[in-house]
């Protein structure tokens, strides 16, 4: 009645009828609130039962705590939907903070690899269309993981890619040849085929059999068939990243990859450095 009574002041109607009951308007008088003070308030009557609209003070400190709330839920909604993506992307947990924005580029070389994944991200629709494809090339702790990273964040949640290692593309193969497996090699495959943005992390740290050289053909050749977005991380140089994907996938990026040199020294020391400090 509360509500009803500030509506009748606000817009003031004079209702004959609401809800089969009689309303009349009782003019205003002065309460006082124990928390806000004196206030006027509006009367009105139904039949025999005269209702007094509440303090306004009350009444902002009510909507100020029900904005507040909303804000809160939907913070929380945000957040669980963050984690929720970056759960499917598989992002590591070392990587999730490390984003394009947190990424420190001081040198030519580190604002040229930025720039580059910068815009790989910012208009990854037109790469998404054009099946562009990235390889950063440099030696542990350059940062070429945090940019990987930092793209599949950045494209999220219209774009939701998945971040593995040539080790667990090789592995997730290999589990379908289990007798227990649920999925065929063909449905992992094509799983791997169809994401938006596959992220492929550690190429030339394993064996290099033919076995894996396979594995990983199967995959990436199926990506570049159909023109899918694709980032692969290596410690080798040119002709140590040709020797393990083999001529076939590397004849094929010629194409459509753009390889990205990361040509300095690792940022780890620093990193404990400044840690310790």
């Amino acid at each position: 009645m509360e509500a009803l009574s500030e509506m009748l002041d606000a817009r003031a109607i004079d209702f004959n009828r609401v809800m089969g009951r009689s309303i009349e308007a009782i003019g205003r008088m002065q309460f006082s609130c124990a928390r806000h003070g004196e206030y006027m308030a509006n009367g009105t009557r139904l039949k025999s039962r005269d209702v007094w609209s509440t303090c306004p003070g009350c009444a902002a400190d009510r909507k100020a705590k029900e904005e507040a709330e909303r804000i809160r839920e939907q913070a929380l909604r945000e957040a669980n939907t963050r984690l929720y993506h970056l759960q499917q992307a598989a992002i590591p947990q070392r990587f999730i903070e490390r984003t394009l924005d947190t990424f420190k580029a001081t040198t030519p070389e580190q604002q040229h690899a930025f720039r580059i994944a910068t815009d790989f991200a910012s208009n990854f629709e037109s790469h998404y269309k054009k099946g562009s494809w990235l390889v950063f090339s440099g030696l542990p702790g350059t940062g070429k993981s945090h940019l990987a990273a930092g793209i599949l964040q950045a494209i999220m949640p219209a774009y939701l890619g998945k971040y593995f290692t040539c080790m667990e593309v090789i592995q997730y193969i290999r589990s379908t040849w289990r007798r227990e497996s649920e999925a065929s090699e063909v449905d992992v495959l094509s799983e791997f085929a169809s994401l938006p943005l596959l992220v492929i992390d550690e190429i030339g740290m394993q064996y290099g059999t033919e076995s894996e050289q396979n594995h990983l053909f199967d995959v990436l050749d199926r990506r570049y068939r159909d023109m899918m977005p694709t980032i692969l991380l290596t410690n080798q140089n040119k002709d140590g990243f040709r020797q393990y994907v083999g001529d076939r996938i590397y004849d094929r990026m010629t194409e459509c990859a753009r390889w990205v040199p990361f040509a300095w020294d690792s940022y780890r020391p620093t990193a404990r450095r400044e840690i310790c400090e």
